[in-house]
């Protein structure tokens, strides 16, 4: 292969200085007809192959290769064949008796052709996608796998991240809220794939049913929704990158915080740094970009982003809700309720009345309680105080112990229905105030019922401690129990006098 300097050397000849092809041939000791060659081209053109070279060997088989990868297609990528494997059924099957070599050399050529091309596109100012992510994260010292949503915006470039605990319709709605807070509007068309918090059904002519929590969430803002075909994330190429962007640079190190609330408001930060960058092809900064988006107002009232559901109050006073069960009071009873399930919380809701409101949990088959919830019923059944599932885990100060006890030794049964009905004095007051109580009763040694609510009242209303009255034991009065016996004798008796008297009429 000669070099460019040559062939500028024999052109330069022939046409500038008038040299015939007989002496630059000479000049260069090669063939004419090498120089005619030159002469038709500036640069070396390379080999040029005249037929494509017979494999005797392979052709017969082209066909069932072709076949066997055009299949593949509508495989899971992790089950297609390599080459190796098609080089072996070939030998098995087919009898071939060629190289790997050739048969490697011939898929990856039509593996090549059979790449799919993609069209650039121009985004509009308003236009948005959104989807969702997996990171691990770590969250009050536990380890474990998050869900965020991410939404951007093709035109600026602007970026909004949120971690969940789960990926759910009530996630889904307060991540929306959230990112067109953040944004300071709405935008006028977001692109989804196929999940199915936003899509019921694919109708047979690719339209998609949506469901109800996502259909109410588009009438409260009013935005357009659109969603990429089947399988095919690079219609929505923007937001797949930034869920990788997003993990790569905002979650690494693996984010260690006390809550999701600071976790949140850390990626908060990270998604406004972002808009103080200037993005490939551009002059201004995303921050610039993105004031000239077009918006849809934010509405007035803020979108109510929970789960609702039915439920029923079982004989334990608990409600399910999403595999989990959640205490209410005991005294509603039995009834049917509604159940909102939020992002961090749980409200439980019986004739347009909040009756109980516990954090979320994301467990499978727990009980949440709320000892409250129980203590009215256990001034019934005192029995089943020491044995009561919703007091195990109540961690209150010690002062409350040291009560109880003394009041069970002292009164026995009484005196423990004494102390559970102190402790109802928690649904209106706080812990604090009525372990200082306790300590003041202990302190005066006067540990009962009537003196420990007089001086959780004294405290309560501010007023001042009365050592008078406090000097001595506060009396408590025993009533005894009514005898119905003597009841009925009475009133018998006073029947008869009255039959008397009107037979004397």
């Amino acid at each position: 292969m000669y070099k460019v300097q040559t062939y500028a050397f024999a052109r330069q000849a022939y046409y500038v200085e008038g040299k015939s092809q007989r002496q630059i041939a000479k000049k260069l000791g090669v063939n004419r007809r090498t120089v005619q060659k030159m002469l038709k081209h500036a640069t070396p053109p390379g080999y040029e192959r005249a037929k494509e070279i017979a494999q005797p060997k392979l052709d017969p088989h082209k066909v069932w290769i072709d076949e066997i990868l055009e299949s593949d297609k509508q495989i899971h990528h992790k089950q297609r064949h390599s080459a190796l494997r098609i080089f072996n059924r070939l030998k098995e099957e087919c009898g071939f008796t060629g190289g790997y070599t050739t048969i490697r050399t011939y898929v990856a050529s039509v593996r090549l052709k059979s790449k799919e091309m993609f069209v650039p596109l121009a985004h509009d100012p308003g236009m948005a996608q959104c989807d969702f992510g997996e990171a691990q994260v770590i969250i009050a010292g536990i380890q474990m796998k998050a869900h965020y949503l991410v939404m951007q915006l093709p035109f600026s470039d602007g970026l909004f991240v949120k971690v969940y605990a789960a990926e759910n319709t009530e996630s889904f709605c307060d991540g929306h809220d959230s990112a067109f807070k953040f944004f300071g509007g709405v935008p006028r068309r977001i692109l989804y794939d196929n999940t199915t918090i936003a899509v019921k059904k694919i109708l047979s002519d690719g339209n998609r049913e949506q469901t109800s929590g996502f259909a109410a969430l588009r009438s409260h803002y009013l935005f357009t929704a659109a969603f990429a075909n089947v399988a095919r994330g690079n219609e929505k190429g923007g937001v797949e990158n930034l869920v990788g962007y997003a993990r790569r640079n905002f979650m690494v190190p693996l984010p260690d915080f006390a809550s999701f609330e600071e976790l949140n408001e850390h990626l908060s930060q990270c998604c406004r740094k972002y808009q103080s960058g200037i993005k490939r092809g551009h002059k201004e900064t995303v921050a610039e970009r993105l004031s000239l988006e077009a918006f849809l107002p934010l509405p007035h009232i803020s979108f109510e982003c929970c789960c609702v559901k039915p439920g029923h109050i079982t004989p334990q006073a608990l409600v399910r809700f999403k595999n989990n069960d959640y205490s209410v009071p005991t005294q509603v009873g039995q009834r049917q309720v509604l159940i909102k399930g939020y992002v961090n919380r749980v409200v439980i809701i019986c004739a347009n009345e909040i009756i109980a409101e516990h954090p979320r949990c994301y467990g499978k088959g727990e009980a949440i309680f709320n000892p409250l919830h129980y203590l009215r019923l256990l001034t019934r059944k005192t029995g089943a105080f020491e044995q009561a599932a919703p007091l195990k885990n109540w961690i209150l100060p010690p002062v409350f112990e040291r009560v109880h006890k003394l009041m069970y030794i002292r009164d026995g049964k009484a005196g423990r229905r004494s102390y559970i009905k102190i402790l109802c004095e928690l649904e209106t007051n706080s812990t604090e105030v009525l372990a200082k109580a306790l300590e003041e009763a202990l302190s005066l040694d006067i540990v009962n019922e009537t003196a420990i609510i007089h001086l959780l009242r004294r405290q309560v209303e501010g007023r001042p401690l009365n050592l008078s009255m406090l000097s001595s034991k506060v009396p408590v009065v025993h009533v005894a129990n009514p005898n119905l016996a003597v009841y009925s004798a009475q009133l018998l008796a006073s029947r008869n006098s009255e039959v008397r008297a009107n037979s004397n009429d």
